[in-house]
């Protein structure tokens, strides 16, 4: 069975190549496979010719097949050299990674991040993109050859230490809550590897419903935290935290369920970190920056002009902090609902500009859709779906600009938060290194599933004593 998702991220890795042209190679080789299905050995290409089907081609798409033939075999027979070398310290294994956002603080602390994996392409690309450094091994960890293959590297590399977050959505308070969801069960795969890899400590992060939800094992249904004790309690002790990300310096409330494994014997029990004594708010977190008018996309530059006639200035001025402080875009009915909206309440409450469909008819909606953010508290959970003035405290705090001729308070900045904005909310570091191409709309996405990584930051941080903690 071709491997091509590993392809890809081996090309990005080692070769100077666009996103396109590996995209084509993959595409090329794939079509060798389907002519010949794939053998290692170097007469696969000589056989690969003889075929009827490859020699009707054109000269340049078999010159194309050719060269992604080569490239595979050089694929499949790499050693990793690169990635090959044994670590000391403290190695970790990242499961579940998504593109790394936990991770953007711990190689400044000292945690070697080695072994990666991802089930999602896109997502494993971008994060070896981030993290050049790390292997990343991209597949379904359920899938036996994955798991082994991700077992036998961390062992390879001296992994001590594990940090798991599997999905959430099936247990998740904005999910579908469904019955013995199989997402709820890779939580079995995270216990596998540490039986197998047996390290030092490890970390598992989930929604607090985590530490409430059942799962079908054999014959018989568990609690998760019942099944963790069953299998792992033996050779680990097990802490069980359910935190808010707010008590640790995150100006974001996000409340997550966290479990701290320390395999028995060890020098330091790991445990969650003191409560801060100060709260970072949204005002700490953002309230520097300068107002930011949203673009409305369903009216023309002119009307655009006289809702907002600094918006040229202030989005070049945003700009200018970041890329990706760019003005979201809204439709003209419910910017103008926000502009009558004060800081901390839903458009809801407005006597005459309430949220309107694109009819008239009025919208029917939580309490916390249209609804500005306070500024004297942290951000609320920052979610997967935060674009949209529709849906749940994505909306700017605002201030008072001024008032209207007929007499209604203007607030500013009637839009969803941006995407710098949301990722200071999530404590992402300034110096994080996401490619500058990466989407917008895939980037918002990604952060609203994280955790923040400042939050992780001081959870390692707590455990680390000094390098004779990690000496083999």
């Amino acid at each position: 069975m071709i491997d091509l998702s590993n392809f890809k991220l081996w090309l990005t890795d080692n070769k100077d190549y666009s996103v396109k042209t590996i995209s084509n190679y993959a595409s090329r080789f794939k079509r060798a496979d389907n002519i010949l299905p794939w053998f290692n050995d170097t007469v696969y290409q000589f056989h690969l010719e003889q075929t009827e089907a490859y020699q009707a081609l054109s000269c340049d798409v078999r010159s194309q097949i050719k060269r992604a033939v080569t490239l595979y075999f050089e694929f499949v027979n790499s050693d990793d050299s690169s990635y090959n070398k044994r670590e000391t310290g403290m190695n970790m294994l990242s499961l579940f990674a998504n593109i790394g956002v936990a991770e953007a603080y711990l190689k400044k602390i000292g945690v070697n991040v080695v072994i990666a994996n991802e089930l999602i392409e896109r997502r494993a690309i971008l994060y070896s993109k981030i993290y050049p450094e790390t292997h990343m091994i991209c597949g379904d960890i359920t899938n036996e050859k994955i798991f082994k293959k991700i077992v036998d590297e961390s062992i390879d590399r001296g992994v001590n230490i594990i940090m798991a977050t599997p999905p959430c959505q099936g247990m998740s308070t904005v999910g579908q809550k469904v019955v013995d969801d199989e997402r709820n069960r890779l939580v079995c795969q995270v216990i596998d590897s540490i039986k197998e890899i047996k390290p030092k400590y490890a970390l598992i992060e989930n929604v607090p419903m985590f530490f409430n939800t059942k799962i079908i094992v054999g014959e018989n249904e568990i609690l998760i935290p019942e099944l963790l004790d069953k299998e792992l309690g033996k050779d680990y002790v097990i802490n069980k935290f359910l935190i808010d990300t707010k008590d640790y310096s995150v100006p974001q409330s996000r409340e997550r369920a966290i479990v701290l494994m320390t395999r028995k014997g060890q020098a330091k029990e790991w445990v969650i970190p003191e409560k801060d004594k100060k709260v970072h708010t949204m005002e700490d977190a953002i309230g520097h920056l300068p107002k930011l008018d949203p673009f409305i996309t369903d009216v023309d530059e002119k009307e655009l002009l006289e809702i907002f006639p600094h918006f040229y200035e202030r989005k070049e001025s945003a700009l200018q902090i970041s890329k990706w402080h760019n003005p979201p875009h809204h439709v003209k009915r419910q910017v103008v609902a926000m502009q009558h909206t004060p800081t901390g309440k839903t458009a809801f409450d407005n006597p005459v500009y309430y949220p309107v469909k694109v009819n008239g008819d009025a919208v029917k909606g939580f309490r916390n859709t249209y609804k500005r953010q306070n500024w004297d508290t942290p951000a609320y959970t920052v979610t997967m779906d935060n674009r949209k003035i529709s849906s749940q405290d994505n909306v700017h705090p605002g201030r008072k600009e001024y008032t209207d001729e007929n007499g209604d308070d203007i607030y500013s900045d009637a839009r969803a938060l941006t995407l710098y904005e949301l990722m200071k909310i999530m404590s992402i570091p300034e110096d994080w290194p996401v490619p500058e191409n990466t989407s917008e709309a895939f980037l918002r996405r990604i952060i609203g599933e994280g955790i923040p990584p400042l939050f992780v930051k001081k959870v390692f941080e707590n455990l680390l004593l000094g390098d004779q903690l990690w000496e083999k």
